[in-house]
């Protein structure tokens, strides 16, 4: 009996034909041209103009590199905006790190020898070079404030203790 019943239903509903239900919610298809073409035209009015000759692009965040092989690299001075098109890949620091070193002028020395030693604090070291640094840090003494007393932060530590 069910089936009887399952069959009358298949044949009243109808999708297409005479008499059938029309569709209330047409399916709308947005194209990525119109989206380039707006931004197109919004750079233009920025005034970018394209750079030409450049094999490579690289966004260092954090400890993560993003890295653009032959971008299309467009930039504005005025309106301090650069645009970078291509396909990127994602790569971890460490990775590229031999790549960029020959890129860095002199006056990034500083910059790469701050990278380094960020590196070595983020990097796993074994448990005998822990307890060392510790120890080394427990031997340094704090700076001196003016108008402060070891009493007085020994309070204020105590006080919020006990809030």
């Amino acid at each position: 009996m069910n089936r009887e019943k399952c069959m009358k239903m298949a044949t009243e509903i109808r999708t297409s034909g005479k008499g059938s239900i029309r569709r209330k919610k047409k399916a709308v298809h947005k194209t990525t041209t119109i989206d380039d073409k707006r931004l197109e035209s919004t750079l233009k009015r920025i005034g970018v103009n394209t750079i030409l000759a450049i094999e490579e692009v690289n966004i260092f965040k954090d400890d993560i590199v993003i890295q653009f092989i032959n971008p299309k690299v467009q930039a504005s001075i005025a309106a301090n905006t650069w645009v970078v098109s291509g396909s990127p890949q994602t790569k971890k620091l460490q990775d590229i790190l031999p790549h960029v070193l020959g890129h860095l002028g002199p006056n990034n020395l500083d910059n790469l020898k701050k990278l380094v030693e960020q590196i070595q604090k983020q990097a796993p070291s074994g448990g005998g070079a822990t307890a060392t640094t510790t120890q080394e840090d427990d031997d340094e003494v704090p700076e001196l404030v003016v108008g402060e007393t070891f009493e007085a932060v020994a309070e204020e530590g105590h006080a919020h203790m006990t809030a």
